[in-house]
Formats: structure tokens, C-alpha cells, sequence
């Protein structure tokens, strides 16, 4: 079954570039992600996997919006009133050190601000769609990552958008700030599954896409890693999704 899986790739056709739209109050650019079906997980052939990353075929049945880039420092003020990172002194950069719960209120107000309202968390299977963006590689399109790519084990976060965007024309998918979703860290469904939502009381959300504070192996598209709702830290950040009409 394994190598049947792993043979899989992304039933979607890709059109260059992705119709984009943006929010009128703040900016925040989005991608119009199409619906399609991919292997979610990891074949045991890639390095440095975990057992948990059990590959399995899944089918997004919606169209949905994705940021572009994460979400800056400038535009967490913008909504927030202040800033909570620790690197604060990059407006472009990614805002850090927000929780879940921080990120909960950040939307709620956008929501209630924008002329464009329906922001919210990327699912897992959602996220990780959006970074293979048609690939299934360890980084979607490439099986290896360089520091010319991405921001990862470095000094700092960096400029969004100062690294090559992927096949989805989205940046930072790898490294810079890890990114919450919506999903609780639940094991993965044994059999094919049609737009799924991690929801198991886990106490765990999952966060993904790595940090300029990890190493690559971190920033691999498969790569599942948690923190409690309430965590806050230097290389925690936020990329948000949107419902398509």
C-alpha cells in the first residue's frame, strides 16, 4: 500500500498565477487554493519522518484562501493596538510570541472590522495542501532545502516574502515563524478521508512549517509539531486561511 501512496501525487490542475485577493483593512494578501485530493503524510523513505506522519490520501472538496505571507508585525497592530514580539522592530516581519488564544482575538476583531470578514485558522490538512502546493517532496516541490530557500537556523525572523514562493505563489511556508491551525494533535485517520478536522481534546494544537530558530528537517511539509493553546514564543507565529466564496 505504501508505495502505491507515495506514487500519489496531487489531483489538481495549477493555473500561474492563483486568483488573489486582498483585505481591504489591512492589506493581508490571499491565495485562492483549489480544491483537489493528495497524499497527507510522509513515505517512510524520507528523512529524519516520524512514525506519526502516516501517509494517507485525503480530498479537500473546496476551494479556500490562504495568506500569502504570514502575518506581519504591522498588520498585528493594526488590529491588535500593540506588539508582542520579540523581534519587534520589523514591521514586515512575521508577528511572534502570540498564542492560540491570542490569535483567536486577533481574528475575532479582524472579523468584525473588515469589509471582508470570514477569516480563520488553516486546517492542518489545509496547511500542509497549501505547502506541497502540487509536490510531494519533503519541502513540496524539492526534497532538500537550502539556505538560500527559506529562513531556518538562523538569528532572526526575516521580511516576509525575502525567500522564493512555492508553486502556490505562497512564502515562508517553510521556516521564518511557525504558523497555528485549527486542528487538535489527533493521531491520522486509517483510511482515505474527505476534508478532515483534527478534534480530540488533545490539549495540543498543531503548528506547522518550521522557524528560523529550527533546523530544516522542521520545516519539511510533513512535519507535525505542537504547543499548548496558551504557548507563546520567539518563533511562534500566524498565517491565516479565508473561505472562498
Amino acid at each position: 500500500m505504501l508505495p502505491r501512496l507515495a506514487a500519489a501525487v496531487l489531483a489538481v490542475t495549477v493555473l500561474a498565477p492563483l486568483p488573489q485577493r486582498a483585505d481591504p483593512l489591512t492589506g493581508m494578501a490571499f491565495s485562492r487554493i483549489p480544491a483537489g485530493r493528495f497524499v497527507m503524510g510522509t513515505p517512510a523513505t524520507e528523512k529524519q519522518r516520524e512514525p506519526q506522519e502516516v501517509p494517507h490520501r485525503v480530498t479537500l472538496s473546496r476551494a479556500f484562501y490562504i495568506g500569502v505571507h504570514e502575518v506581519t508585525q504591522r498588520q498585528w497592530v493594526r488590529i491588535m493596538g500593540s506588539n508582542p514580539s520579540q523581534f519587534s522592530d520589523c514591521p514586515e516581519c512575521p508577528v511572534e510570541r502570540v498564542t492560540y488564544v491570542d490569535v483567536q482575538a486577533f481574528i475575532t476583531r479582524l472579523n468584525g472590522a473588515s469589509p471582508w470578514p470570514g477569516f480563520r485558522l488553516p486546517t492542518e490538512t489545509e496547511w500542509e495542501y497549501a505547502c506541497r502546493a502540487g509536490g510531494q517532496a519533503a519541502f513540496g516541490a524539492a526534497a532538500t532545502l537550502t539556505r538560500a530557500a527559506a529562513n531556518y537556523d538562523g538569528d532572526k525572523t526575516a521580511r516576509v516574502g525575502s525567500f522564493p514562493a512555492n508553486a502556490f505563489g505562497l512564502f515562508d511556508m517553510s521556516g521564518n515563524v511557525w504558523e497555528w491551525t485549527s486542528d487538535d494533535h489527533c493521531p491520522y485517520p486509517a483510511g482515505d478521508v474527505t476534508d478532515p478536522h483534527g478534534a480530540c481534546a488533545s490539549g495540543l494544537k498543531v503548528i506547522r512549517g518550521g522557524s528560523w530558530h529550527f533546523g530544516a528537517d522542521s520545516a519539511r511539509c510533513g512535519l507535525r509539531y505542537t504547543h499548548r493553546p496558551q504557548d507563546r514564543g520567539f518563533s511562534l507565529g500566524v498565517r491565516l486561511a479565508h473561505d472562498a466564496e
